[in-house]
């Protein structure tokens, strides 16, 4: 497998030494040549210096039989430009790493169809999933979007006392446009049928629209006055994006932000949430904002030492819990010492979107759910396949649920009766034990 990677800053050469390590060519281009210099010192890979954006450095680095692009330098423009060029001159697939968040959002304006890029990745939004996994005091968590937005996948943990329970799934009236796709009890998990129902502390994947999903939510919510308090040190594009995945939860979450402006952003995209002036490295703002009856404490400002420093505070002045970012493997040794529960890595977060990208065959997303013991995957179904030769009530798909089909640009939930055909995108929650099964059904043989 050939994989171009557009920039050689932090982030590319740890994506370089991810797939240097699975055994994949890789080019990496910069503008700097003593970066590229070091780069060829560290790792088995090619180089080549010129612009991300220039067609005859792309052509250079061979985009033309890449399996792989991934534009990853520090400026938007460029990585959307340069991922959109490596498409059209024949990479099969082209990710662009984006910062500003206008430019995952879909209501407004679709740039992922427009430059025809196949995923915009946030290294800031992924670092938040990561975070928002790991709040164990949440309920709900929104895992993954798929289809540009147009499907999201949510976990749940069932509440005591949920509506649901005990509820056969068909008899939930769930709407239309929401599948239940795995349910993981205990240290086992499942793919539901009709006649399954829920239990107290089960964790359950939903996957439909975002509008639909917040619907049926409170089913699953146990009947309880407890609000878990999340505390989130630094309100930059990693704390902000936590906020809001939290926003729909019982969560009363409390974003600490030094800069007043900031501060006034944030209060006005999230109105449930509360923003406080305050300097997380003073002892006296952490004690004014209560951080120590806080459940969970959150350190993700921008700065390893400043996340350090006001974790072990947080956790002095008694707070249950303390996530933190770090980005440098350097700290690893002092964290447990310092009483850290959850370190977080931005490199490490991207590395695993990024594995989900370099699988074989057809498919061109994959994200682990209900504890890695399935997967959603984002297929591209191709012609002719053996999936698209009958409708799905006549397919082998135990273990499997077809979530979303995407056709024509319309994102529809499928019922028995409705066939594939060659082009559509299709969403799948798939058992780990037939992942390989499911393959050969859109034409591809051996694992992922």
């Amino acid at each position: 497998m050939n994989v171009v990677v557009l920039g050689a800053g932090t982030v590319g050469q740890s994506l370089a030494e991810l797939l240097c390590g699975r055994g994949l060519n890789v080019c990496v281009v910069d503008e700097q040549v003593d970066v590229l210099r070091r780069v060829e010192e560290r790792f088995d890979v090619q180089t080549i210096c010129g612009s991300a954006f220039d067609a005859a450095t792309l052509f250079q680095a061979g985009v033309m039989t890449a399996d792989l692009c991934l534009a990853v330098t520090s400026r938007d423009e460029v990585n959307l430009l340069s991922a959109s060029v490596a498409r059209r001159m024949g990479a099969s697939r082209s990710v662009a790493r984006v910062f500003n968040p206008i430019l995952r959002d879909n209501s407004t304006f679709d740039y992922q169809r427009h430059f025809s890029v196949d995923r915009l990745i946030s290294l800031e939004h992924l670092t938040a999933l990561e975070l928002a996994r790991h709040i164990r005091s949440t309920s709900v968590v929104t895992v993954e979007n798929f289809m540009r937005g147009g499907v999201e996948v949510m976990g749940i943990t069932v509440g005591s006392g949920a509506q649901a329970i005990g509820v056969p799934l068909i008899d939930l009236k769930l709407p239309r446009g929401v599948r239940i796709g795995v349910i993981r009890r205990k240290q086992e998990s499942f793919i539901v049928g009709a006649n399954d129902a829920v239990e107290p502390d089960d964790h359950v994947t939903l996957i439909g629209s975002h509008d639909e999903l917040q619907n049926v939510t409170s089913m699953f919510e146990g009947r309880t006055s407890t609000r878990p308090r999340v505390v989130i040190a630094g309100g930059g594009e990693t704390g902000l994006n936590l906020a809001r995945l939290l926003e729909p939860t019982r969560c009363q979450t409390t974003v600490l932000e030094s800069d007043q402006t900031r501060c006034e952003l944030i209060a006005e995209r999230l109105p449930r949430c509360t923003v406080l002036l305050a300097d997380v490295r003073n002892r006296a703002d952490l004690e004014e904002a209560r951080v120590g009856s806080a459940d969970v404490f959150v350190a993700c400002t921008g700065h390893d030492e400043e996340n350090i420093v006001c974790g072990a505070e947080a956790k002095e002045l008694g707070c249950a819990r303390l996530l933190t970012i770090v980005r440098s493997p350097d700290y690893a040794n002092v964290l447990e010492r310092l009483g850290v529960d959850v370190a977080v890595s931005p490199r490490q977060a991207m590395a695993r979107q990024i594995v989900g990208l370099i699988a074989s065959g057809p498919v061109t997303q994959r994200s682990p759910v209900a504890g890695d013991t399935a997967d959603i995957w984002e297929i591209e179904v191709r012609p002719n396949v053996e999936a698209t030769r009958a409708p799905l009530r006549a397919l082998p798909l135990t273990g499997c649920l077809v979530a979303a089909i995407e056709r024509e640009e319309h994102v529809n939930v499928p019922g028995a009766d409705d066939q594939l055909q060659g082009g559509d995108s299709v969403v799948l929650l798939v058992h780990r034990a037939v992942q390989t099964k499911v393959l050969s059904l859109f034409g591809v043989r051996g694992s992922t």
